[in-house]
């Protein structure tokens, strides 16, 4: 018996998607522009979320050690820096490297570059470039590098200096524009699904109110509520499934012309790549929203003419 009704209930919501084109049609095409306006979001998201982690990188802290600190110092310090847990990765510069950096960065000041072969030795000491898991745990690897906290042990003399306090102002901006960002972007979210809920459950809503009459009917002939709701539940999903193959295949061309356009402005990131990497975790996710929003305003629209 319970076949039976589910199949009837899917071949009425079938015939009715068919046979009520129009309507199918305006409600896929609403969708299909919620879907699209979501997934411009996530690939939007996804574009900040990679400039922001650019950001990051170039933000480091730097401890440079003295001309006679030994290897063994420069060594012991790194093995603990990698060992903090605020710490992502740590980069080691040679005394050596530091002086070529410096030659090729003044290659075309003859002064500068006469006065260095005159002191006859290497000026610089090495160095090591800290960068954090999060910006804002800077200042706690600061910290830990500060005289008395212990982590540099015996090998406190061997630092000549730390640049954190000289870049503590930018890191704190840094910061606070994350934190800004992350803030209205959560609250645009919030009012972007509200506005696209109403738009769907005022589309399906006009879409149900052409079967007001024969709903009534159907009410007053002893036909349960499961039986009426089902076919709109059924073209519900069929709604959502159409729409989020519209989207899917406008966005594939759409992310390579894209991806041309921006190849030379979002360096190292190749939207098509991230699309096509991320296609079935965005294919799902937009099949469940559609579905979750084309179904919840479905059976809300029709519990109106159930009371008869």
């Amino acid at each position: 018996m319970k076949k039976t009704l589910w199949r009837r209930i899917i071949m009425a919501g079938l015939r009715g998607f068919y046979r009520n084109r129009t309507v199918s049609l305006s409600s896929i095409f609403i969708l299909t522009i919620t879907l699209s306006i979501v997934t411009s979001f996530y690939l939007s998201r996804a574009i900040f979320d990679y400039t922001l982690d650019q950001i990051r990188e170039k933000v480091d802290v730097r401890v440079y050690f003295t001309v006679d600190a030994t290897p063994e110092q420069v060594t012991d310090i790194e093995a603990k820096l990698r060992g903090l847990t605020q710490v992502k990765t740590v980069t080691y510069t040679s005394k050596e490297a530091a002086l070529e950096e410096f030659k090729k960065k003044h290659e075309g000041d003859q002064l500068t570059l006469q006065a260095l072969d005159e002191l006859g030795s290497n000026p610089f000491g090495a160095s090591l470039s800290i960068v954090a898991k999060d910006t804002s745990q800077y200042e706690a690897v600061a910290q830990q590098l500060s005289v008395g906290s212990g982590l540099l042990g015996d090998a406190a003399g061997a630092v000549d200096k730390i640049n954190y306090y000289q870049l503590k102002d930018s890191i704190d901006k840094l910061n606070n524009i994350i934190g800004w960002t992350n803030t209205v972007g959560f609250w645009l979210s919030m009012l972007f699904i509200l506005m696209s809920c109403m738009i769907v459950y005022n589309t399906i809503r006009l879409a149900i109110f052409v079967y007001r009459d024969e709903i009534a009917v159907m009410k007053l002939v002893g036909a349960s509520n499961m039986f009426i709701r089902g076919p709109f539940v059924v073209e519900a999903i069929l709604y959502a499934l159409t729409a989020t193959i519209i989207v899917l295949a406008l966005f594939f061309p759409a992310t390579v012309w894209l991806t041309k356009k921006t190849v030379f402005f979002f360096e190292g990131m190749n939207i098509h790549s991230y699309y096509t990497s991320h296609f079935f975790e965005l294919a799902a996710m937009l099949l469940i929203s559609g579905t979750l929003l084309a179904v919840v305003s479905s059976l809300l629209a029709v519990r109106k003419y159930l009371k008869v």
